[in-house]
């Protein structure tokens, strides 16, 4: 039966619902994105298998170097779960680890344990199998792009389930579209890279745009992420596995611990697009990488704030790029950051060397209330190390936090494609547009003392409407008329009941 995305979305939505009250909403992530991730695997593997058999025969049809996805074990195909119906969560959790050791490149991938959520009992976790059975996920009864886009909003789902906590690892779709559209012009070869990756949405997004606005092949790119969460690291992973994207998420935390880099030369790995949202103003190990073997935070003498690690992860990403002088071709990021790093003044020791550099390509204004777990403004902050030599010395700003931009959703506000359009024509014309953008010397920022505030450069007031003075005259005469009248008749009043 072929599924629509929308017929897809809503069934793998209804799985939240056979668990519910079960377990925490915060936990459904857990239990059903493997799921989900298991089932399509096992579809793809027995169709794949059959092929083989019939090709190579059954003793050579399970050899790994025939597919192209994981192998699955035998007895632990989707139907050997369905012929369990005692102790399911035992089941359950042996299959995940018979899968693991059969392809040990899946290690840390399964991290939900079905036995521990004690309500998740045989008739729950039974119905989920049994509901998952409906519908044939292998790629030729679903897609990968198609699967993979169902398998995002489902992460969104659960991102909205879990209200505030669950922004920490999915970035609005709105939002991820924009950076990718700032960084475009991909090709063939490049690399992407996200060290804040979340959930993975920055990558496949890249990927979709390269499929379906460049007409390419994400096949030929190659994408890297970085995530200090276990768990949320593993649904990235997932994520790209679904997609059927080339790629590698490593865990840890990428200022302490950088995953990607170059033993060799003992630099980091240089990539083509780096994409990231960070986490606002977090923590950081300032004490501990004072003497950093990468050289990334030696823009000024002095580390930023150890409670205060958004320039942090911005030189770590900057030195992240491949730049002409070593690469031959320079790397464009995309990255979400609080308005305080444009403006903060003991920061601007900061914004100095980085523009300086000439890195700074453009940096968007957002409107407030755009994230689950954050209402503040934020930007987009877009660096190139390669700019082009008609917007070198050139900082384009952009105001999209007009209302013209966005629409007022029940709890948090999102840019319209209309102002995602905006944005994007005004940063690829390099337009100067009255209250919206503005392209702004470097030498007029020196004299701002290097402050980025999008208010000094756009005049981002709303504008006096015009006066028709001929129109007032005529209405102030016409209250006086009316005026005169009333204390006419009011005098006649009086006279009739003889008051003075």
């Amino acid at each position: 039966m072929t599924l629509s995305p929308d017929k897809l979305e809503s069934h793998l939505f209804e799985c939240a619902d056979i668990i519910r009250d079960a377990v925490d909403p915060t936990d459904y992530k857990e239990y059903i994105l493997p799921l989900v991730y298991y089932k399509s695997i096992s579809d793809e593997f027995e169709k794949q298998y059959a092929e083989n058999v019939d090709e190579y025969g059954e003793d050579f049809a399970r050899r790994q170097n025939l597919y192209d996805i994981p192998v699955v074990p035998e007895g632990y195909l989707w139907d050997d779960l369905r012929s369990v119906s005692d102790n399911v969560d035992q089941a359950l959790n042996e299959a995940f680890e018979a899968l693991t050791e059969e392809n040990p490149s899946l290690k840390g991938l399964f991290r939900a344990d079905y036995i521990d959520a004690d309500a998740l009992d045989d008739d729950r976790l039974g119905k989920l199998v049994e509901h998952l059975n409906k519908y044939d996920l292998d790629r030729d009864s679903i897609p990968p792009d198609m699967l993979g886009e169902a398998y995002m909003d489902l992460v969104r789902h659960f991102a909205e389930e879990e209200g505030k906590s669950g922004g920490q690892f999915f970035t609005p779709p709105h939002i991820v579209n924009l950076c990718v559209r700032l960084v475009d012009e991909f090709e063939d070869g490049h690399t992407f890279h996200d060290p804040t990756v979340g959930s993975g949405g920055m990558l496949t997004e890249a990927a979709r745009y390269y499929l379906e606005e460049q007409d390419g092949d994400p096949a030929k790119l190659t994408f890297t992420g970085q995530e200090i969460n276990p768990d949320i690291a593993a649904i990235a992973r997932m994520n790209l596995s679904i997609h059927g994207l080339n790629g590698t998420i490593e865990r840890e935390d990428s200022l302490s611990n950088p995953a990607f880099t170059n033993e060799d030369d003992n630099e980091l790995t240089r990539f083509d697009r780096v994409l990231a949202n960070f986490p606002f103003s977090a923590n950081w190990d300032k004490d501990g990488l004072q003497d950093d073997p990468y050289d990334r935070f030696d823009w000024h003498e002095k580390l930023p704030r150890a409670d205060r690690g958004d320039f942090a992860f911005i030189m770590h990403m900057a030195k992240q790029l491949k730049t002409p002088e070593k690469d031959g071709n320079g790397g464009k990021a995309a990255i979400v950051i609080p308005h305080g790093v444009l403006f903060r003044k003991h920061e601007s020791r900061y914004r100095k060397p980085m523009l300086e550099a000439d890195m700074v390509e453009a940096i968007v204004g957002l409107p407030e209330n755009l994230f689950q777990n954050n209402s503040i403004p934020s930007a987009v902050l877009v660096l190139n190390t390669d700019k082009p030599a008609e917007r070198e010395g050139e900082v384009q700003f952009i105001h999209a936090a007009d209302e013209a931009f966005y629409e007022e959703l029940s709890n948090q506000n999102e840019l319209t494609e209309g102002g995602l359009d905006h944005i994007v024509e005004n940063f690829r014309n390099w337009t100067t547009e009255e209250r919206v953008s503005r392209t702004v010397s470097i030498e007029e920022i020196k004299e701002n003392d290097y402050n980025l505030n999008i208010a000094l450069y756009v005049d981002t007031t709303e504008p006096e409407e015009e006066i028709n003075v001929k129109e007032e005259l005529a209405k102030l005469r016409e209250l006086q008329d009316e005026r005169d009248a009333i204390e006419s008749q009011m005098s006649q009043h009086m006279e009739a009941l003889n008051y003075e």
